[in-house]
């Protein structure tokens, strides 16, 4: 699952309780919490933070810059985790899968498409945003605040993003489970979903 061992539920109270709260949260537990199963404080600080982010931003906007950013960091885990909310929020396959390859049938309009490529960029290379690409994000109806706001979500997303990958963390099997082939596919863009493990030769029927 990773690169480095990590920890099982009995490493810590704060690992117990962390590894518990997600897999009554998510039905099992995820590999993204097993990767910080040594800093259980290092994800509470993250979702913190996030929770700070999130609350200044709608639901769509933030998963929009979060998966526009994820994809230019290559970060699968990433993709198939926020490309699921977007489904669940009421975006069809097609219409995710539109948005991920940006095709003119992307049901989304001009002022989202302006802020997934911004968040892309700052994703890419900070440094190469100007203060034309922030004068573009207000004549769609950004503030100020909102420009903040978009910028953290994605800036933020290259802590998470590269932590997985760097560690080797694989998407879920869930995926596996949930999502159609075809979006599973179109969502995997950098490491691949992880198997199931097949059973024991002593344990197969």
């Amino acid at each position: 699952m990773a690169f480095i061992h990590t920890p099982n539920a009995s490493a810590s109270e704060k690992t117990t309780s962390m590894y518990a709260s997600a897999e009554a949260n998510y039905g099992y537990l995820p590999n993204m919490y097993r990767a910080f199963g040594h800093r259980p404080e290092v994800m509470e600080s993250w979702a913190a933070l996030l929770s700070s982010i999130r609350g200044h931003m709608s639901l769509r906007r933030y998963e929009l810059v979060t998966l526009a950013a994820a994809k230019e960091l290559k970060s699968s885990y990433c993709m198939l985790a926020h490309g699921s909310v977007l489904l669940r929020e009421g975006f069809t396959s097609d219409g995710l899968t539109a948005v991920v390859n940006e095709t003119e049938k992307a049901p989304i309009d001009a002022g989202e498409r302006a802020i997934m490529a911004f968040a892309a960029k700052v994703a890419r290379d900070a440094t190469s945003v100007t203060q034309q690409d922030i004068d573009g994000l207000k004549k769609h109806g950004l503030s100020d605040a909102d420009v903040f706001d978009v910028t953290a979500a994605a800036a933020a997303r290259c802590f998470f993003s590269k932590m997985l990958d760097a560690l080797g963390a694989a998407p879920d099997h869930a995926y596996i489970e949930r999502l159609e082939p075809n979006v599973r596919k179109t969502l995997s863009v950098g490491r691949e979903v992880e198997r199931p493990l097949a059973p024991s030769p002593s344990r197969a029927q």
